[in-house]
């Protein structure tokens, strides 16, 4: 008997997602490698920043696959006006990068990219990347996260400065879980650090978000270093 292809209990809604990236043949093979997947469906292309600003109101995918370097409008601006106040909806964006330490990718993280990607990773690493992000969790590779914040360590702050007021509303433990997200530990290393349980850890982190009004880890990261909280190299 035939297996159906109707939508079912058993069939998982797709991640619909958007290319843009200003080279076709780059676009072709994304497209290639992602609707090979039965759970996620490639509902547009785009080759530079305004024309994913038209796609995004037109399609409302749910994640964004955003080149940065690209003609008219970049990927960093694209993704601000995507992720900011205005926005129509959760759309979230995965940077594409051809360095890993690319200057621009602390600017598009900072704009609300939800993690970045780069363009040479192997096509499972791409496909569970689309499925991090869709589901609403930043990826970005903890030593990345480090690396990326340790080499513009220039352009944040030194950490003689005072620190924000916001962070007082975070109690002692939340402050402990938010250094530790800093630097980069997952959910389960950090509860191995603090011997506590995994759900645990997830609560003080959606409570250090809410807190601070941050949309996820990685901007979490970012503000530990931008705060002062953390040290670059530490």
């Amino acid at each position: 008997m035939e297996e159906s292809t109707a939508p079912g209990k058993d069939s998982p809604v797709p991640i619909r997602v958007l290319l843009v990236d200003d080279q076709p043949l780059l676009r072709t093979g994304f497209r290639m490698i992602l609707e090979a997947e039965r759970d996620i469906a490639v509902v547009g292309e785009a080759g530079d920043g305004v024309q994913a600003l038209d796609q995004v109101r037109a399609l409302q995918p749910d994640v964004v696959l955003m080149d940065i370097r690209m003609p008219r409008m970049d990927g960093v601006e694209a993704t601000r006006r995507i992720t900011g106040p205005a926005k129509d909806g959760p759309v979230k964006v995965l940077v594409l990068t051809t360095f890993d330490l690319d200057e621009y990718v602390v600017e598009a993280l900072r704009a609300g990219a939800s993690g970045f990607l780069l363009k040479d990773a192997p096509a499972a690493e791409l496909v569970q990347a689309i499925r991090v992000v869709g589901a609403g969790e930043a990826m970005l590779a903890p030593s990345i996260t480090r690396r990326l914040l340790d080499k513009y360590a220039g352009r944040l702050p030194t950490g003689e400065e005072s620190l924000p007021d916001s962070l007082a509303t975070l109690t002692e433990r939340e402050v402990e879980v938010l250094k530790l997200v800093a630097r980069g530990l997952s959910n389960a290393e950090i509860a191995a650090d603090l011997f506590v349980s995994e759900t645990t850890v997830k609560t003080h982190v959606g409570h250090v978000l809410t807190k601070l009004e941050l949309r996820d880890r990685v901007q979490a990261a970012v503000y530990a270093y931008e705060s002062g909280l953390v040290r670059p190299g530490s």
